[in-house]
């Protein structure tokens, strides 16, 4: 009995029971503590390193804040105004900034120094921390969520970025830099904006109130150069037979409406089925914001503008579409049907204007056609829903519907023709289409461009304008691997 009141209670302890843990487990707690205590120290270390990181960017900042406003201070406004050129203004300032980084005695690296130099000037002479991603031509959108958030969308895919602006002010002031130079304003009275950047991109801002989190900033980058004919081949937005086809409907001035989801490529399509118009045609394009870059030498370029701070002066596209007319254009280029000017760019493809191109967005060509029908109502004219499609059947003769796949990737899914009304409904037939079979080890799409064995109902058209194809172009992916197979 003594033996086990000498297990069960230690002596030492005053009498008090001492547990005694099976075997073994003496050796798993000390090694579970030992666990323990390294993942805090590794935790407590890692918490150091953010907090050196998060010490370091902020000490960044505070130095491009400071050199940026000694810059402001010293700089000689009457002096700057006397260089004509943007590269003698460049050097003159990035002059001026090492100097002051100089006397600012910091032990910098030669890195460091370029890197200081480089933000204050994107600062004072661009748009600040966006200037990289700008000069990136490999980037679709920049999306900026805050002052804290910057996405990209590169390929079809958004990726997040390091990026990040000093605080919400900083980020109003590189807004109200973009909206400023095109003479439009945002604040709290006109809290949403749509703008350009010098090189074509188009700019969407939204402020407080109506952005909850801070102020958002949506650019939609345009390339130095359009995309080329050769260039949507190889990425393989379509065909080479439904290139030549839709070449050869421009050239034959069919009416073309072009439809599509948000980035889907709608303008890069427009853009490109523009370069098939003959230089000597005038062609007057109607934008909300101007991004269409036609290559052509006789092109007039007109953009609606929102009303001013008393709320007047506002000129629509619907507007501009009516004067287009007074304009003795040979073609007419909307570049996205939003409201109710469709129904005076209807009333202008069904009085001789033809070969007018536009886009609207819709998911399929018959999506598209709904949509037009639902904007002409907004003009407030009382029209039958009969005369409206009819007035549709006739105006058009093409939809083409582009889309962006999973992967990312940008396809000409479907280009139909209109055949006419019957029976209160819009007739189409399709004369190419893309077939889409799965996804591939790399979640890439799978598929094959291919005729519809149709050829067009418009072809009258195309012999008006000595234009001839063969039944070929509209053949069947599957008959050609035959005839190849045969020919074998």
């Amino acid at each position: 009995m003594s033996n086990l009141r000498d297990l069960l209670f230690n002596p030492e302890t005053g009498g008090k029971a001492v547990s005694t843990p099976p075997k073994g487990q003496s050796a798993a707690k000390s090694s579970s503590t030992s666990r323990l205590s390294l993942s805090g120290k590794l935790t407590e270390r890692i918490d150091s390193v953010k907090l050196a990181e998060q010490e370091k960017a902020n000490a960044y900042q505070r130095l491009k804040s400071r050199i940026h406003t000694r810059l402001v201070d010293s700089i000689d406004i009457q002096a700057l105004i006397l260089l004509d050129q943007a590269e003698q203004l460049e050097a003159a300032i990035e002059q001026t900034l090492h100097l002051l980084i100089s006397e600012e005695k910091l032990p910098l690296t030669g890195d460091e120094r370029r890197n200081v130099v480089r933000d204050v000037l994107n600062e004072t002479l661009g748009l600040g921390p966006l200037e990289p991603l700008l000069s990136d031509p490999n980037l679709n959108d920049i999306l900026v969520n805050g002052y804290d958030e910057v996405w990209v969308d590169r390929d079809g895919k958004l990726e997040p970025t390091d990026l990040r602006f000093r605080d919400e002010s900083h980020l109003l002031h590189v807004i109200n830099r973009i909206v400023a130079r095109v003479g439009r304003r945002i604040d709290e009275s006109s809290p949403i904006v749509d703008a350009r950047l010098p090189d074509g991109s188009r700019v969407n801002a939204i402020i407080p109130p109506l952005a909850l989190d801070g102020p958002s900033l949506s650019i939609r980058r345009f390339r130095p150069t359009p995309f080329s004919m050769h260039d949507l081949l190889n990425r393989e937005t379509f065909s080479e037979q439904m290139a030549e086809f839709l070449g050869y409907a421009v050239q034959a001035k069919l009416n073309i409406l072009i439809s599509g989801g948000t980035s889907a490529g709608k303008t890069t399509l427009l853009n490109l089925l523009s370069s098939f118009i003959s230089d000597k045609e005038r062609i007057v394009t109607i934008e909300d914001t101007a991004e269409l870059r036609l290559q052509q030498r006789h092109v007039v370029r007109l953009e609606s503008r929102p009303s001013n701070i008393e709320g007047q002066g506002s000129i629509t596209q619907r507007d501009l579409v009516k004067n287009a007319l007074r304009m003795r254009p040979d073609r007419i280029i909307v570049g996205e049907v939003r409201g109710a000017e469709a129904l005076d760019m209807l009333q202008a493809m069904n009085t001789g204007h033809e070969g007018s191109l536009t886009t609207v967005h819709a998911n399929s060509p018959r999506d598209a056609l709904s949509r037009i029908e639902t904007l002409v109502l907004l003009a407030g004219i009382d029209l039958s829903q009969r005369s409206i499609r009819e007035q549709i059947g006739s105006a058009f003769d093409l939809v083409v519907q582009i889309k962006r796949l999973q992967d990312g990737r940008r396809r000409v899914v479907s280009v139909a023709e209109i055949t006419g009304v019957q029976e209160g409904m819009i007739s189409m037939q399709e004369l190419f289409q893309f077939r889409a079979e799965g996804l591939d080890g790399a979640k890439n799409v799978i598929g094959d461009f291919s005729g519809c064995g149709i050829r067009p109902h418009h072809e009258n058209k195309f012999r008006e304008a000595s234009i001839e194809f063969s039944s070929d172009l509209f053949s069947p992916r599957e008959n050609k691997k035959e005839e190849n197979t045969n020919a074998d």
